[in-house]
């Protein structure tokens, strides 16, 4: 059998960075969740704060774990599948990747320990920073990750010397041209994507009759967040867009499957580009709409593929389609946050059964999301790896094709594995829901000195 190095190397790290990415993009919002629990918690005493947060604690780190178990691999991967690409550009893409390990992952499994266990043994504003502190190392961690992969989209701040290259500017690469961007986009994803699912797990708990006060409190924060960073992603995704369209347009060309950039593009709902032909069959499309969000105008031009020598495009379906699967769920997303606050304001949020079960079941919508933008994102860079740089051809070691297919079927087998027991865990810890009365035994980890106190004190103005 006839094994490509090339395809299966690419098509081995597709795989490992799609099951990776959908922890850190959950560990991330639900970090900044807890935080923001802890601190509810430490400024009114109320206990249901302090009960989510132990609950989503518990939640968080097998999340955490299976996000280190699935993202260490690709470490590995970059030496035995990609060697060409560190001796490129290890230069500048290494010491990045390090500076996440050594300020973003010391500092949240350091405090995380904390966090998990140190409730009885820490002061509780120690406790709440634990958890604080752990949201910033997840955030820092996205930033040094997007940052590697944004100098990956848009290079500066470099020469090359014998075909290596080395950094000559180190504030021009960290913060390239699409880093701002980039970062921003994903960050907010993130923070969608988590209360998405914090909204989908209260849904459920006042739909089955259970939790209900915590189930509640989940819903309110999750709407009053979702309908601010729902709409604000739609403003940051078009900044993001043109920011693309100036350094990387064509990808932008692939994306809105423009052929002929001599005339206003128009936007596709849908289409099923054929590629051989430089032609889109089955249209349905906003005359000059693509125009008009790209540029701001409706007679603006934007590249056409065919402009590309074809060995230059990258693969035009799926990076079309990727883009409108990301497209819809956002639009999804302002609507289901945008009426939720409707029914908030006007009192019926927890009474509308139909609303309810809609987002009990949309908990996996913002993973979608996110999978389907770095598909748009990897995919639409290619042919390169390193735009104009370095080819992803020019990047793949001299592994024997077997070799990978191996690799890449133990990979399927292992992440599947440890996939369904860790949804399988994560979905009894939900179906368990937030457990004990810390207010009664204040001694456990489930308990409250902050409650302890002011059950004393109440049992001090009683007597007197």
């Amino acid at each position: 059998m006839d094994f490509d190095p090339a395809f299966l190397a690419r098509l081995q790290f597709a795989f490992t960075i799609t099951f990776h990415i959908i922890f850190p993009s959950f560990t991330i919002g639900l970090s900044a969740y807890m935080a923001t629990l802890g601190a509810l918690w430490l400024r009114t005493g109320t206990e249901r704060y302090h009960l989510l947060m132990k609950f989503w604690s518990k939640i968080f780190a097998v999340s955490f774990a299976m996000g280190v178990v699935s993202g260490i691999v690709m470490s590995y991967e970059f030496g035995t599948n990609w060697s060409r690409f560190s001796l490129t550009v290890g230069n500048v893409v290494g010491p990045l990747i390090g500076y996440e390990v050594l300020t973003a992952f010391f500092l949240e499994a350091t405090f995380l320990g904390i966090l998990l266990f140190g409730f009885n043994k820490v002061p509780p504003w120690l406790y709440v920073l634990s958890a604080a502190i752990v949201a910033i190392g997840t955030s820092m961690s996205a930033f040094w990750i997007l940052s590697a992969n944004s100098w990956m989209q848009t290079p500066v701040g470099y020469e090359m010397r014998n075909g290596v290259a080395y950094p000559l500017d180190w504030l021009s690469i960290v913060f390239n041209p699409s880093f701002p961007y980039r970062f921003a986009h994903m960050l907010n994803a993130a923070y969608l994507t988590t209360a998405f699912v914090v909204l989908a797990v209260g849904a459920r708990y006042l739909i089955a009759g259970k939790h209900v006060e915590q189930g509640r409190t989940m819903l309110r924060m999750a709407i009053g967040l979702t309908a601010i960073l729902a709409p604000l992603q739609l403003f940051i995704g078009d900044q993001h867009g043109l920011n693309t369209l100036q350094h990387q347009p064509t990808k932008i060309a692939a994306m809105e499957a423009n052929w002929d950039g001599s005339k206003p593009a128009d936007f596709h709902i849908f289409a099923w580009p054929d590629e051989k032909a430089g032609v889109n069959h089955f249209e349905l499309s906003i005359p000059r709409g693509a125009s008009l969000i790209l540029t701001h105008k409706v007679d603006g031009l934007i590249p056409g593929l065919l402009s590309v020598p074809e060995k230059d495009r990258p693969p035009v379906k799926t990076v079309f389609f990727a883009f409108r699967i990301m497209l819809a769920i956002g639009f999804f997303m302002i609507a289901a946050a945008l009426f939720g606050g409707l029914l908030w304001w006007r009192g019926t949020l927890f009474e509308t059964r139909w609303y309810l079960h809609i987002m009990a079941n949309s908990w996996w919508i913002g993973f979608v999301a996110v999978i389907a933008g770095w598909v748009v994102t990897e995919s639409g860079r290619q042919p390169w790896l390193v735009y104009s740089l370095l080819r992803t051809a020019d990047a793949i070691s001299p592994v024997p094709g077997a070799s990978i297919a191996s690799t890449l079927f133990l990979f399927v087998v292992v992440y599947g594995i440890v996939f369904s027991f860790g949804i399988y865990y994560i979905n009894r810890l939900i179906a368990q829901g937030p457990q004990g009365n810390a207010a009664k035994d204040p001694e456990t980890f489930g308990g409250s000195p902050l409650s302890a106190a002011r059950d004393a004190g109440r049992e001090a103005i009683q007597k007197n």
